[in-house]
């Protein structure tokens, strides 16, 4: 029985993971919860699963959590979620909060020694240098919960590194693949949430859209596997059952193929090395049909060509641009900025920075937080 704990339990990720408990309650057991704020799903997740501990984010709802629960440990704000990721019960932790939130508690299960099911990308693309370094340190493990990622360390299981020539990520394209770019300045958010194929929250829909979703991967992999940014490629696979391919310097090459659903890499970080039965649909090629390619257009859509420019530049870059990322997307779906905005301000924010190296998680920190407040001027001015 392998004990999990789930950070973002309440998310898409979280339910999903849950999902799979569900199904194979024989496998699993949840010792641990956390999530930012939504208790009343919470709440339900407890009174199923019967964990030992959970931690709310915001402490006001985690009042409210512990007036309503009996038998559970409430926990609250980022020592509650520190808590609950480094718990001594929990063989595997679930990273699954969204955004840069996600990354304090991420190095908490680190140091905890556990092994981790990483779903918050953000964590590699603002410290994969400092997380790599802990992940020795501790004896801790990450195995990628991201299809992308995922599907790269299948392919790469029991293969020799040296025999690899690079990693191609496939992406959707998102629902302004095919679009012309002057017809950009009427998308609205309700249309970027649109997402062709696959079912997702909101951030990484946008982050989709503007295929930066597909930069901060590339910046993952390179520091997940090791690969330089010359090695790692992006090609447009509308379909999205190619999930990643890696090329070997014969020229051949291995790809990893199912239906879209995140069930099918939780499943595999959950059970590995181990295969679940039935997780997934079977994935019937002769009603796909066709499986289709092509180059990103990075005119349409710079935002990923920034994320190669970050990780060249190094240091503080990568963090500046997940930082001005996520102020930009969440100013989007308020509606304070357009679609066509999002790209322009985050070149700004990143031409505006001076580059420091990546010495410690204080580094990473105010970094995060001076790309934060120049996007507050920069839109104020705007």
């Amino acid at each position: 029985m392998k004990r999990i704990s789930v950070l973002g339990s309440t998310g898409s990720i979280g339910r999903a993971t849950l999902e799979i408990v569900r199904r194979y309650p024989e496998r699993f057991s949840v010792v641990a919860l956390a999530a930012c704020r939504n208790i009343d799903l919470l709440q339900k997740q407890i009174e199923e699963f019967s964990p030992q501990v959970v931690a709310v984010y915001d402490v006001e709802n985690a009042d409210v959590l512990r007036a309503r629960v009996k038998g559970c440990k409430v926990l609250s704000g980022l020592e509650g979620l520190k808590d609950v990721a480094a718990w001594p019960e929990a063989d595997f932790v679930v990273s699954a909060i969204s955004g840069s939130a996600g990354l304090i508690p991420t190095f908490s299960a680190i140091e905890a020694e556990k092994t981790i099911g990483l779903a918050n990308k953000e964590t590699m693309v603002m410290a994969g240098p400092l997380v790599n370094d802990a992940l020795k340190k501790y004896n801790a493990r990450i195995i990628p919960i991201d299809s992308e990622h995922s599907a790269i360390f299948q392919c790469m299981e029991g293969r020799r590194v040296e025999d690899i020539e690079k990693l191609i990520l496939t992406a959707s394209g998102g629902p302004f693949y095919g679009r012309e770019i002057d017809d950009f300045g009427s998308i609205t958010a309700e249309d970027a949430l649109k997402h062709p194929t696959w079912n997702m929250g909101k951030k990484i829909t946008i982050d989709s859209a503007t295929l930066m979703n597909k930069g901060l991967e590339v910046i993952e992999a390179h520091y997940l596997f090791g690969f330089p940014p010359e090695r790692i490629e992006v090609i447009i696979h509308p379909q999205s059952i190619i999930h990643s391919l890696v090329e070997f310097r014969d020229g051949s090459m291995l790809a990893q193929l199912s239906n879209p659903d995140m069930k099918g890499p939780i499943a595999y970080a959950l059970s590995y090395p181990e295969r679940l039965e039935g997780v997934l649909n079977s994935c019937k090629l002769y009603e796909i049909g066709a499986l289709t390619f092509d180059r990103p257009d990075t005119e349409k859509f710079p935002c990923l060509t920034y994320a190669y420019e970050s990780l060249e530049a190094g240091g503080t870059m990568p963090v500046v641009l997940n930082a001005a990322n996520e102020m930009a997307v969440e100013a989007f779906l308020t509606g304070s900025i357009t679609f066509r905005d999002i790209p322009v301000i985050i070149k700004n924010i990143l031409q505006a920075h001076s580059q420091k190296p990546l010495k410690d998680l204080d580094t990473v920190l105010e970094a995060d937080a001076w790309a934060r407040e120049e996007f507050r001027k920069i839109t104020e001015e705007h």
